[in-house]
């Protein structure tokens, strides 16, 4: 096994989002580019160390239900080697973390801690919602606790970030519902079932989108009434979908994947509402 089995066990499209919208925050929030950078590192590595625990986790379970999407199901790479990525990419979290700022660096930590901990049993609980929303949450707090004067992120900010990851949860499991209740997996989305998700699943990232369009100093503008108008269409079409052989359709999961880019966007769009004033 070679470093590109190592690759694809990393979720890297994922890793790539997160630390784009972090970089991309910092950017418009008057950082350097070399603090960027060092952002975007940190979150690079945390993110590296999440996917890369997940696959170490769920190694057995997807290797009994024979998803060969899954490069450890596929034997592309081995468990034990994936493992040690894991930690050595957490390892190098820590310092790069705490390069940006002590408070910076404890707020990107707790959320990484959050997002192993969801790995590491807390998804098969009511409570796997809140991983996602204290590491989605903590996000601008990672930049703007960078930033000269060490400023605590407005609560909007906060508030959005915890909707969208609440969101961003019941989208990556979406899809999935089934076959994880099948393997035990009973995280809140699976309690509440495909169809109760596929009505409930829109409604975080709707709000997060309310919320980052009313929460920042100003009026909301075209663009925050073009995307509400936009997020509010999709929530519906998503509610609308109807029962039957169409609910294991990948309209759902492909609507609210565009709720939460959405979202992503009008908090880079107020991103410089972030910084100091």
């Amino acid at each position: 096994m070679g470093v590109s089995g190592v690759v694809r066990a990393s979720h890297p499209e994922a890793c790539g989002v997160v630390t784009a919208l972090v970089a991309a925050l910092a950017a418009v929030s008057g950082a350097s580019a070399a603090h960027c950078v060092l952002l975007g590192a940190a979150v690079l590595s945390g993110q590296l160390s999440v996917g890369w625990c997940n696959d170490a986790v769920d190694a057995p379970r997807d290797t009994a239900a024979a998803r060969r999407d899954k490069p450890l199901a596929a034997g592309a790479a081995g468990r034990g080697v994936i493992a040690a990525a894991a930690g050595c990419a957490l390892a190098a979290c820590v310092p790069l973390s705490l390069t940006v700022g002590r408070l910076a660096g404890a707020a990107h930590l707790a959320g990484v801690a959050a997002a192993w901990a969801y790995n590491l049993g807390v998804k098969r609980t009511a409570a796997s919602w809140l991983p996602y929303a204290l590491a989605f949450g903590l996000l601008p707090a990672f930049v703007t606790l960078g930033l000269p004067g060490h400023p605590w992120p407005p609560a909007w900010a906060l508030a959005a970030g915890a909707l969208l990851g609440v969101g961003a949860h019941v989208t990556n499991v979406l899809p999935d519902i089934d076959a994880d209740l099948a393997a035990g997996v009973r995280g809140l989305p699976q309690r509440l079932g495909r169809r109760r998700c596929r009505v409930l699943g829109p409604l975080p990232l709707l709000a997060a989108s309310a919320v980052l369009v009313f929460g920042p100093p100003g009026p909301a503008g075209p663009a925050g009434w073009a995307a509400l108008t936009l997020t509010g269409t999709l929530a519906a079409a998503t509610t609308a979908t109807p029962a039957g052989p169409a609910e294991a359709s990948r309209l759902p999961f492909l609507t609210t994947l565009v709720l939460a880019v959405t979202a992503v966007a009008l908090l880079v769009l107020h991103g410089g509402s972030l910084g100091p004033r």
